[in-house]
């Protein structure tokens, strides 16, 4: 039996997008397939104990930090978080959210979802990116195996640290079986957005588009509000398209899922992406997908999207009309984006993630 623990530290439920979809997910196909080894979640104040598999063989951790306060955050993984692997005998700590421990008493294995800070540090606010630079940096040359979320994101890893090519391994993201069960049989006329409100999602670029003429569809963006988000209301007040765009903010699964299935149709501009979860939620509910062409989304995609140019106001344009308006598009789209969709689970995530976990 292996001690694993699990640095939940960084998760702050409602604020931190697709990484805590990914560490609820990946902890419950953990729970289901693995009934051997002992888990130890360690949590901050802000996460409630739902968090973790209700299986015997996991335990709830809570640590005295609340993770909105970053430094705080910070310094409490970096001193006591390896009092407590100590503590606890831990044999490999499993760290999802981009940072580990340097002084942890055992092996770490550390998820990277990108290197976006490498990437485009002028979409991080000033007083954010040292952190990322030093702890991320540090993270990444302590760890025993990095785990990265695409194969994008591991030549990033390898290119821009200087890592060897054996520390680094390739672990997609599954997707939750119940949006295949979504029937989408009384759609609405709306084209779905499910993103946070950052820089690199260039939802101003869509926002304007979508503007440029009336169309006879609502334009819904579904995720929290990130650093753009006031530039991005201002801007749908300014083109007066208030009643035509609607900002959902964070929301739960069982809505968002609700979104899914009446959703016409489902745009993605980002310019940046380590993944890209919700374009791979899109094609498992069966929802016709528009997307930028960038190597991640390929990776999730294949020919199961439709490709534009996310810099091209009149390429997201054409894209927009063509994937409301095209039905043999869309019928084609929906059905191989299913099939493509299914190939991606949770469960091999989980069982692909364990073995890496076991070898340290």
């Amino acid at each position: 039996m292996t001690r694993i623990g699990v640095n939940a530290l960084y998760l702050i439920p409602g604020a931190v997008g697709g990484t805590e979809i990914y560490l609820r997910e990946l902890l419950a196909a953990l729970g289901r397939i693995d009934t051997a080894n002992e888990y130890f979640v360690f949590a901050n104040l802000e996460t409630d104990a739902d968090l973790v598999p209700r299986q015997s063989n996991f335990q709830w951790k809570p640590q005295a930090v609340h993770a909105r306060s970053r430094p705080a955050r910070i310094l409490w993984e970096q001193t006591v978080l390896p009092l407590e692997a100590s503590r606890y005998k831990i044999d490999v700590l499993f760290n999802p959210g981009f940072t580990a421990p340097v002084l942890a008493p055992c092996p770490c294995v550390t998820v990277f979802h990108d290197l976006q800070h490498k990437r485009h540090p002028e979409h991080f606010r000033w007083f954010d990116l040292p952190f990322w630079r030093l702890f991320l940096w540090a993270s990444a040359h302590r760890s025993q195996k990095l785990i990265a979320v695409s194969e994008a994101t591991r030549a990033d890893l390898l290119d821009l640290y200087r890592l060897p090519e054996a520390s680094v391994v390739v672990i997609p993201h599954g997707v939750e079986a119940a949006l295949f069960d979504l029937c989408r049989a009384q759609l609405e006329p709306f084209v779905l957005c499910v993103s946070t409100l950052h820089p690199h999602k260039n939802l101003e670029r869509l926002i304007r588009t979508y503007g440029r003429k009336k169309r006879d569809y609502r334009l819904v963006i579904a995720g929290f509000r990130g650093f753009r988000a006031q530039a991005i209301e201002t801007l749908v007040s300014d083109l007066s398209l208030g009643e035509q765009v609607q900002f959902t903010g964070w929301i739960g699964r069982d809505e968002l899922h609700h979104l899914y299935d009446r959703a016409l149709a489902f745009i993605y501009p980002s310019t940046f992406e380590g993944f890209g979860m919700p374009v791979l939620e899109a094609m498992a509910a069966g929802v016709p997908v528009a997307c930028s062409d960038i190597a991640p989304l390929r990776e999730v995609a294949g020919d199961t999207a439709l490709y534009f140019d996310p810099l091209e106001e009149d390429a997201l344009a054409a894209a927009l009309d063509r994937i409301v308006s095209d039905q043999a598009l869309r019928a084609r789209l929906v059905l191989t984006g299913r099939e493509r969709a299914r190939t991606f689970t949770w469960e091999r995530s989980a069982a692909k993630t364990l073995e890496v976990l076991l070898s340290k």
